[in-house]
């Protein structure tokens, strides 16, 4: 049976992205919009008016450079008040933004910038050598940009003395703002990164419609508005940040208070320095929420929700988290980055949802849920399936493999999640387990095929597979299973996380080796993973 949203269906919102957000800036006037959160009492604010203008101003900077239609522009820099202006400056110039995770190697970084084509870079102060590295093993790289610079000289963007312009710099320029004709249904505005069901990572083409739509199905069971006070503390360069801690403030007044990074006491100090009464969470921070001593010496009274998604949350560490902080339940979500990224949510009203759901179905969205055993039947509530989605904010595909695109979503639209789930009587859905290879950790993913093609590299390693297991707090970690080579009897767990860390973002390392003599493959050579968990 296909399953429908309770909550009126809303038109596509068929804007470019950053008047989809930013259309209502002007009004919003003086009302604070990004504040720099590790700042001190100069910290830096940018007001609506100030982000308005200050977009457009970079936009025609960068057209001015030669950013045109059609161009990729690779965003590369933890969270800042800056993040958004860049974002939206490149998306009116006629660009797709490519976000990457600032703590990527040159290599990682280079892999992403071939596979999208981008031309362009856009990077901070202390990651410029890794930009530059990166540009120069992909090649075809324009020109790099910082965002994070005091402009200096007379406006005109000269380079500064490493020989990179400031997009500061750009604030001051009289070039004509750009006019580009934008596509909402066709042209892409955002291409994260993503690895599905299984794989390593593919571009995800969100169009502006898309993504505008998706906000727009948001709003009727979270509502945001001029006074809340909402605290960016998951990246921006992840979906998930990027509409619930960007998009969505900024479409509704809010104020975006802007971390660079999670650090307890710096998080808790804002939330009291900032009364700030929404977050946006992963299960780690619950997690820091509901045990860590240090939470106690804070005033966190201004808190009124706190939302949790991006990884599976346990039903009793959100009741001691907001039993501790005296919070009605906690709120979860669901989605991923091919669905721009949300399907469900637990709506802000809603007075005691049971446990453990991540929601109900956002408005314009249909869900059927497949059978495991029998290709292509339904099941009815109450039964586990496969969870299949179907509506506006289904990704256009992945960029440059259809074959992939046409594995994920099918002849009929239905978007295939790799995620298991059930539904109530009521309509509330839970995800019970995953079909899929990915590993979530503390919501970043980390795909198993690139981490084994990596120890495969290794010359002791004769074989290996990678899945997610779970750590003494809840927390899915990559476990790596090896089959040593003849010769390298001596290998051991130190030496291959040694060799993998030097290799991988900080989020993508091993966190346990176990030796086996084989790896259990199906004879189509695919690993049984299943038979690895088993194990454990």
């Amino acid at each position: 049976m296909v399953f429908h949203s309770e909550y009126a269906d809303v038109p596509v919102v068929s804007l470019p992205i950053h008047d989809a957000v930013l259309g209502r800036a002007a009004a919003f006037g003086d009302t604070p919009a990004l504040v720099d959160g590790v700042g001190g009492d100069g910290a830096l604010t940018l007001t609506y008016g100030q982000v308005d203008a200050f977009h457009r101003r970079v936009a025609a900077g960068l057209a001015g450079a030669g950013v045109r239609k059609g161009d990729v522009l690779a965003l590369h820099s933890p969270n800042t008040v800056l993040f958004p202006v860049a974002f939206y400056a490149a998306t009116r110039a006629g660009a797709a933004v490519t976000t990457v995770h600032p703590l990527a190697t040159p290599e990682e970084f280079a892999k992403q910038l071939r596979d999208s084509s981008a031309r362009w870079i856009v990077t901070v102060s202390p990651l410029l050598a890794t930009a530059r590295a990166a540009a120069e093993l992909a090649g075809g790289v324009v020109e790099i940009f910082v965002c994070d610079r005091v402009p200096e000289g007379d406006g005109k963007g000269e380079e500064d003395g490493d020989g990179v312009r400031s997009l500061q710099d750009f604030l001051a320029s009289a070039a004509p703002e750009p006019v580009v004709e934008v596509d909402p249904a066709e042209d892409v505005a955002a291409l994260p990164y993503s690895s599905g069901t299984t794989g390593t990572p593919k571009g995800v083409m969100l169009t502006h419609a898309s993504v505008a739509t998706n906000l727009a199905q948001l709003e009727p069971l979270m509502p945001m508005g001029v006074g809340d006070r909402i605290l960016a503390v998951l990246p921006f360069f992840h979906v998930y940040g990027l509409t619930a801690l960007m998009n969505a403030p900024l479409r509704h007044g809010a104020t975006v208070v802007v971390l660079p990074r999670f650090e307890l006491d710096g998080f808790l100090a804002a939330i009291e320095k900032h009364r700030i009464n929404a977050l946006y969470v992963a299960p780690p921070i619950v997690l820091a929420l509901a045990k860590h001593p240090a939470v106690a010496e804070y005033d966190l009274s201004s808190l009124k929700y706190i939302v949790c998604s991006a990884a599976p949350l346990d039903a009793a560490l959100a009741e001691a988290c907001s039993a501790r902080l005296g919070l009605p339940p906690i709120l979860q979500a669901y989605g991923m980055t091919e669905l721009s990224p949300a399907t469900h949510l637990v709506p802000l009203a809603a007075g005691n949802p049971p446990p453990g759901t991540v929601g109900k179905l956002l408005p314009s969205t249909e869900m059927r849920l497949v059978s495991l055993e029998e290709d292509g039947k339904d099941v009815p509530p109450g039964e586990e399936g496969e969870i299949v989605i179907r509506g506006p904010q289904v990704m256009k595909g992945y960029l440059g493999r259809p074959e992939a695109t046409a594995a994920m979503v099918d002849a009929d639209g239905w978007l295939h999640t790799g995620d298991i789930g059930r539904v109530d009587d009521d309509g509330w859905l839970y995800v019970v387990d995953r079909v899929k290879e990915l590993i979530k950790y503390k919501g970043f993913q980390v795909p198993p095929a690139e981490l084994e093609a990596l120890l495969l590299t290794h010359d002791g390693i004769a074989d290996a597979a990678v899945i997610g297991v779970r750590d003494a707090d809840g927390t899915e970690i990559p476990k790596a299973f090896v089959v040593r080579q003849p010769h390298a009897v001596g290998l051991g767990a130190e030496d291959v996380l040694a060799y993998v860390a030097g290799r991988v973002a900080p989020y993508k390392k091993i966190r346990q080796v176990e030796f086996i003599d084989t790896v259990p493959r199906a004879a189509s050579g695919k690993i049984l993973r299943r038979e690895l968990r088993d194990r454990t």
